[in-house]
């Protein structure tokens, strides 16, 4: 029998969380014995395979949104979430509830006690909980096909236990150098690790050097290549359009069309169900519009370099379409990511909010000031989430007609969304 403690969600998810300090063994090989102890169930539901520096959250929602187009049950695996924690695993884009998660906690726990009983090294980590977690609601709501996003990486990702029907890797870009490596073709290699042997693999807009090295593994595991930029070329209006705002998503959306093609005619793919998909994806935070209490705000997850040259044009395309300097509410995790966001963020606001996310890796007040560019002539103010946003339908930050932009960690975003509902 399933342990039933810890019984409540505060004490699961806080025993969760903890569990994020495991994971001494890089690899994947403690999530495949935590799988075949579980009886395999990532093998049990057929899967599409999602990984990228960027995109690769927008790309996983829209290929959920078409396969539900075509009448299938999905599964839809993400992170990390916003506000609720369920969010990461849905079918049919419903959450996890809380009982759900307690109840799979307490069957995973005497799993994990006897892999730890072999092997201290093997105690899984908070991801593995809940890629394990995902894999089991999958294949016991029988969903008929999974969307799984990649954590970070690939190669050495937990869920690359999985052997999807396509895998697909949105972008590459500088981003986790520390684990990844401080290329772009070492990036490319680790990212390529999910492609398996003759499983096709689709290529979003990557750069040449990452393309050379995906292209290579690619070859060497039999796998067939379909490329976003061969199949559309450099020409915007060539591109599917999306109900996410921005160019990117077209991009993005372009990924999802190739991936969802590639699946074979059992799946029923059509034209019109990928447009049909298309137009109605659901991914909050990705250049989201919202009111509040009549004002508009824009929600965007923009935290590294690559999401930084986006929010760059979007920005201006904003200045352009309300004839007025937006203002900006931002924080960030690490100074790599922090440096080029506010260096974009400074071309455009006319005042800077700095907040700190609830976060360890959070950049100070301080971290962030020195990184706003000398030649930056607007108003600095150091804030809280709790003083911009005290209630739902406000915030603070401005007068009646100023857009609101908050962007940098979706950590910021999950925080400022907790308040807004």
């Amino acid at each position: 029998m399933a342990l039933r403690e810890p019984a409540d969600y505060a004490a699961v998810s806080e025993f969760l969380f903890a569990q994020r300090a495991h994971g001494r063994k890089f690899g994947v090989a403690r999530m495949r014995a935590l799988s075949a102890v579980l009886g395999h169930p990532e093998r049990m539901v057929p899967c599409l395979h999602v990984a990228g520096t960027n995109g690769k959250g927008s790309v996983a929602a829209m290929l959920d949104a078409i396969l539900h187009a075509a009448g299938w049950r999905t599964g839809l695996y993400t992170s990390p979430h916003l506000v609720h924690l369920g969010e990461r695993v849905q079918v049919d884009r419903t959450a996890l509830t809380e009982r759900e998660i307690c109840d799979y906690t307490a069957e995973l726990r005497p799993v994990a006690a006897a892999l730890v009983a072999a092997d201290p090294d093997d105690e899984p980590s908070f991801f593995e909980y809940m890629t394990a977690m995902a894999f089991l609601q999958f294949a016991r709501r029988r969903c008929d096909i999974s969307v799984i996003e990649v954590g970070l990486g690939g190669r050495l990702d937990a869920t690359s236990v999985v052997t999807p029907e396509v895998g697909i890797i949105t972008s590459i870009a500088m981003d986790h150098c520390e684990i990844l490596g401080d290329t772009i073709e070492a990036i490319a290699t680790e990212k390529a690790g999910i492609i398996k042997a003759g499983r096709p693999v689709i290529l979003g807009r990557v750069p040449r050097g990452a393309e050379r090295v995906i292209r290579e593994i690619a070859g060497q595991r039999g796998a067939r290549v379909v490329s976003v930029t061969e199949e559309f070329g450099d020409d915007l209006a060539r591109y599917p359009h999306t109900n996410l705002e921005g160019d990117y998503q077209r991009w993005n959306a372009a990924t999802a069309t190739l991936a969802a093609r590639t699946l074979d005619e059992r799946w029923r793919i059509t034209p019109e169900v990928i447009a049909r998909g298309l137009a109605r994806v659901d991914w909050p935070g990705r250049w989201q519009r919202v009111s509040l209490g009549g004002r508009r705000a824009i929600l965007d997850a923009s935290h590294n370099p690559e999401g930084a040259q986006v929010l760059d044009s979007n920005l201006a395309h904003l200045a352009a379409e309300t004839g007025r300097a937006p203002i900006v509410i931002t924080g960030v995790l690490g100074a790599a990511r922090a440096r080029p966001l506010l260096e974009t963020i400074a071309r455009h606001a006319s005042v800077i909010h700095l907040v700190v996310p609830q976060q360890p890796r959070a950049c100070s007040y301080e971290e962030l000031s020195a990184l706003i560019p000398a030649s930056y002539r607007g108003r600095i103010v150091r804030s809280t989430v709790e003083h911009l946003f005290p209630a739902t339908d406000c915030c603070t930050a401005g007068g009646p007609d100023d857009v609101v932009v908050v962007t940098g960690s979706i950590y910021l975003l999950g925080e400022v969304m907790a308040r807004l509902t």
